[in-house]
């Protein structure tokens, strides 16, 4: 099974708490980085069972898909007591 640390994300405004992530990347072993689009890693999590996960407070917080009221897949982190969102709190993708 594949597992890919996220790093950062991109929204249209970053600013927004309810603008939607539509990327998100981080480094490849080599040390490039790399960024997709959400649409994407929720493919790639749906079809291919790999695992997405963020670093927060020195622990693993697995990525998940959720299912917004209208429908809409989106990402998020399961819960783990902290707040902000583990991923909304990620720098901004370049």
């Amino acid at each position: 099974m594949k597992r890919i640390e996220i790093k950062c994300i991109k929204k249209n405004d970053r600013n927004s708490p309810v603008e939607r992530i539509t990327h998100v990347g981080g480094k490849n072993n080599d040390g490039t980085n790399w960024k997709q689009t959400t649409s994407k890693t929720i493919q790639q999590i749906e079809a291919y069972g790999w695992e997405f996960f963020v670093t927060k407070n020195f622990r693993e917080v697995k990525v998940i898909v959720a299912v917004s009221k209208a429908g809409n897949k989106y990402l998020k982190t399961e819960a783990d007591g902290y707040e902000p969102n583990n991923l909304l709190s990620l720098p901004e993708c370049t």
